[in-house]
């Protein structure tokens, strides 16, 4: 139950997220690019003193451009909202690729009266409901577990298992209490940059399980599952996450 990807069903991935990124690059941004254009404008004033008056042209160039690269990619709260709103767009457009006669999407939702800022993606289907948080890695560092632990690389992978539990507990209590009957939801998580093991990897059991996968295996994993509701109830659940989990931007 596949199609191609990049339709509808990305609308809305990492709105709230781009949205605050946006909000963190505006400010000061003037005063970041005087500074930039006086250093740059400095470095060139050497140069051509000490060359060529093209050479002065040429380092004064390279260094804004320089500058403004460093700007982007150094670690910083902007660089992270980036990259976090980057990783859910891709995500979005992955999940895209799920047949919508049997698969509803939801992206960047809220989860009102919660701790839980914001829910990544939710998925509603034949197989299942999966509540899913997207997260990047660096590039090509391994993604392991050890009991409840999940490790990238060397270093502890933050408290994404935790967060994707919680998630997950308070969007099956949410679509409960819309619907009157429990409602069981897998906490997944989209892997970017990091590699973890060969078809997937599985942190904590029962209802601590959190399933981490690449991006780009979401839709055959999730349409792989077997069918546990009809179309029917696939519509009527959405409906109520609909209702239940309202967008963080309009």
């Amino acid at each position: 139950m596949l199609r191609s990807g990049g339709g509808p069903g990305a609308s809305g991935a990492g709105a709230s997220a781009w949205s605050r990124y946006r909000a963190l690059a505006a400010e000061n941004r003037r005063e970041r690019v005087v500074v930039r254009a006086l250093l740059s404008l400095g470095a060139g004033v050497v140069a051509a003193g000490l060359s060529m008056w093209w050479a002065g042209i040429a380092v004064a160039v390279g260094a804004f451009a320089g500058h403004t690269v460093y700007e982007r990619v150094r670690p910083s709260p902007v660089t992270n909202w980036r990259r976090g709103a980057v990783a859910e767009r891709r995500t979005g457009r992955r999940l895209a690729a799920l047949d919508p006669a049997g698969f509803h999407v939801l992206h960047d939702r809220a989860l009102p009266g919660t701790p839980v800022t914001n829910l990544d993606h939710l998925v509603v289907g034949l197989t299942g409901v999966y509540a899913i948080a997207s997260r990047r890695w660096r590039r090509g560092v391994r993604l392991w577990t050890e009991g409840d632990q999940v490790w990238a690389g060397r270093r502890p992978a933050g408290n994404v298992r935790a967060s994707a539990v919680r998630a997950a507990a308070i969007v099956a209590e949410l679509l409960g209490g819309e619907l009157d009957y429990k409602i069981g939801v897998e906490a997944m998580v989209s892997v970017h940059g990091a590699r973890p093991s060969r078809g997937g990897l599985r942190s904590g059991i029962g209802d601590e399980a959190v399933e981490f996968q690449r991006a780009r295996a979401l839709p055959r994993v999730i349409s792989g599952r077997p069918v546990v509701f009809t179309s029917a109830q696939v519509a009527t659940i959405a409906a109520a996450a609909e209702r239940a989990l309202p967008p963080m931007i309009e």
